[in-house]
């Protein structure tokens, strides 16, 4: 059986000139038909002999051509149609043979034209078209937010569609059923919904003058963008008036997600009158009416709205909520009883997702206090993934009196792209473009610097002194090349002494020799349970004297040019009365590599620092011996410089020309320095 649905003649013969409907056969019967015009023909044709009545059966019926005249028909077109307010104000849409399987081939419009002040509402009873994909390539209902197709789209249909409904945002709209000229069959029967032009509907000035962007198609629905660390205020419906009673209005606020940006989203009330409702009827919510629901994790599906985070109604002011990412979403139900709706301050804060208690100001400033919690973990903003450009952040450990704090780092990765030392990105001179700096805090407020590091260069672990507050951490980035960053673990204890778990005091000797504990077997970590084991060591010289250090051995686990010193440190001030970081080692110190060292001073610490997940080495021996400060003995002989000891009292070094003690010529001990062992020949 062949159809011709859109046959213009009654005249047989203009069926050759008619486009063809389709052609059946089989068991399956043809979809129902509707006419284009005033006549559909049927051609059946077969091969046998006789044919009986049950072949085939149908209906069929004249129906009044007036339900398809959507509006004032456009001259030259079978389907398009100008509606006008003034002619229309509530009508039924339909596709041009609705409930019949459209034709291939058409394109229809529909003009609606309202006056302003009126917004244009379409809802779609039923909607089926043919499916090509997303994107809808062959068959497709085009609507668009204005009087003609070159206004801004809403959207672009094909399928079946359930709860199509959609609003102009001003008084036209616009829409243009397409269909592909093409020899597959296809019996999709189109659409019929009803449309409206109303004053009534929500006017969208609390949207534009508020910084949100109306999404089309959508009564009031509404999305806010930041523009990074951004502020801004929204509204009900209609405020300050009363809103509309039953509208549901959408808020989709998004923070900045990128590869140097990631935000959160903070909302704050300073308006809030949403009645209740006397009833209940809807479970355990004791928002029976309207309502504002707030969902923190963003959910825009429709299936996600039942699970919100936060429902609110009545007189009470809400309390702040804060997004979970990067998105917010509000629901605003206004129910059947008027209320004066909602004011709210919305504001964008850089999310870091660093543990810890922040900074008031949403600045990268955190703050670990003891009495909150005795242990916990740390690390640069957004890590494992790249930390952003041009952030300072800085990282506060508090302690009680009677404790100390313990930093131990366990991934270090801080960018150094041209940092060039062979000892590790260690030290200001080598980190300038992205680092971390320690810092001790001391109750008067002060601090002392401990040291920078960059790159792979991990610092060593760190535990603040007995007389201070705590430690502190700052993280610079510039404007250039980012990378991973840091993750670190701090852990509060009861104080040690000044010398830690071991070391000593040394004063008033001519040498000694300060060894790692157990040397020369390996050293331990910790104690079970304990974070670090730490080891200080003060020497003090005669006055006049200064500090030579000589390490005669040295095996620390650690590498300070590929990973650091992560698990074990020795640290060497050189000068602890002035404000001078201390030398950091680890590694191993080869057979024919000298490290030695003369204080600025009198005065000198060494300390040693384990961590938990330090696995033991050797360690280190070292041998400090008093010098005489040649510009000392400079003073006293009137001259601007010498470099001759006092041969009552010292010994001078052949190779280094230090001045010692007498009393160490020939003791055993090489005393004047790595490269000179002049003070034990002729013994």
């Amino acid at each position: 059986m062949d159809i011709y649905a859109e046959i213009q003649s009654s005249d047989p013969a203009e069926l050759i000139n008619s486009p063809f409907s389709g052609r059946h056969c089989g068991p399956i019967p043809p979809r129902r038909r509707v006419s284009l015009y005033r006549a559909i023909a049927l051609s059946f044709f077969t091969t046998k002999n006789v044919t009986t009545p049950d072949v085939f059966e149908g209906t069929y019926g004249f129906i009044n051509e007036s339900e398809y005249e959507v509006g004032t028909p456009v001259v030259g077109s079978p389907c398009s149609y100008v509606v006008n307010f003034a002619q229309k104000r509530t009508g039924v849409i339909i596709s041009p043979t609705y409930p019949g399987a459209y034709p291939k081939a058409m394109s229809c419009t529909y003009q609606f034209i309202g006056k302003p002040g009126q917004r244009v509402r379409i809802e779609m009873r039923d909607f089926d078209l043919f499916y090509g994909g997303p994107h809808c390539p062959f068959d497709f209902v085009r609507i668009y937010d204005g009087a003609d197709s070159n206004a801004a789209v809403i959207g672009t249909y094909c399928g079946q569609q359930r709860n199509l409904v959609l609003y102009s945002s001003e008084s036209n709209l616009f829409i243009h059923f397409y269909t592909l000229r093409r020899t597959a069959n296809t019996q999709n029967r189109g659409f019929k919904g009803i449309f409206e032009f109303s004053e009534s509907f929500v006017k969208l000035d609390f949207i534009r003058e508020n910084a949100g962007v109306h999404i089309r198609g959508t009564e009031c629905d509404q999305k806010i963008l930041s523009k990074r660390e951004s502020s801004g205020f929204v509204y009900s419906p209609n405020y300050p008036f009363p809103y509309i009673p039953k509208v549901v209005c959408r808020y989709f606020i998004y923070g900045m997600q990128d590869a140097q940006n990631l935000e959160r989203v903070r909302m704050e009330f300073s308006i809030f009158e949403i009645p209740k409702g006397d009833h209940k009827d809807k479970g355990d919510s004791n928002c029976t009416d309207g309502y504002l629901k707030m969902y923190l994790k963003g959910q825009e599906v429709e299936g996600a709205y039942d699970k919100f985070d936060h429902e609110f109604c009545g007189n009470e002011l809400p309390y702040a909520v804060v997004s979970d990412g990067p998105r917010l979403v509000m629901v605003f139900s206004s129910g059947e009883l008027q209320g004066r709706g909602f004011k709210a301050k919305y504001s964008f804060e850089t999310e870091y997702k660093i543990p810890g208690t922040a900074a008031p100001d949403g600045s990268c400033s955190f703050t670990y206090k003891s009495t909150s919690r005795k242990k916990g973990e740390f690390n640069s903003p957004r890590y494992p993934s790249n930390y952003p450009s041009d952030t300072n952040c800085s990282f506060v450990f508090l302690a009680t009196p009677n404790e100390q704090v313990t930093i131990i780092f366990d991934n270090f990765k801080i960018r150094a792209d041209n940092a060039n030392s062979t000892g590790g990105a260690y030290g200001n001179t080598v980190c300038y473009e992205d680092w971390l700096e320690l810092y001790v805090l001391y109750r008067d407020k002060s601090d002392l610097f401990l040291g920078r590091y960059c790159g792979y260069t991990s610092p060593g672990p760190v535990e603040s002194p007995r007389n201070a507050v705590g430690l502190k951490a700052i993280l610079h980035t510039d404007s250039e090349n980012v990378a991973s960053g840091f993750k670190a673990r701090y852990i509060f204890e009861v104080a040690k002494s000044i010398f830690g778990d071991c070391g000593s005091n040394f004063t008033g000797q001519d040498y000694g020799i300060v060894v790692s504990p157990n040397y020369p077997s390996n050293y331990l970590g910790p104690g079970k349970g304990l974070a670090s084991k730490t080891c200080n060591w003060y020497i003090t010289a005669r006055t006049g004297y200064k500090l030579l250090l000589n390490f005669e051995s040295f095996a620390v686990e650690g590498d300070p040019s590929t990973r650091g010193c992560a698990a074990a440190v020795v640290r060497v001030w050189l000068s602890p009365e002035f404000d001078v970081p201390p030398l950091e080692h680890c590694g191993e110190k080869g057979a024919t590599e000298h490290w030695q060292y003369v204080s600025q001073g009198q005065t000198t610490r060494i300390s040693f620092t384990s961590a938990d997940k330090a696995i033991g080495a050797q360690g280190f021996r070292l041998i400090w011996t008093e010098v005489q400060d040649m510009n000392q003995v400079a003073q006293h002989s009137g001259s601007s410089s010498s470099t001759t000891c006092e041969p009552m009292f010292h010994f001078q070094c052949e190779v280094s020309n230090y001045c010692i003690s007498t009393k160490l010529k020939c003791n055993g001990v090489k005393n004047c320095g790595s490269d000179d062992n002049s003070d034990e020949i002729n013994c």
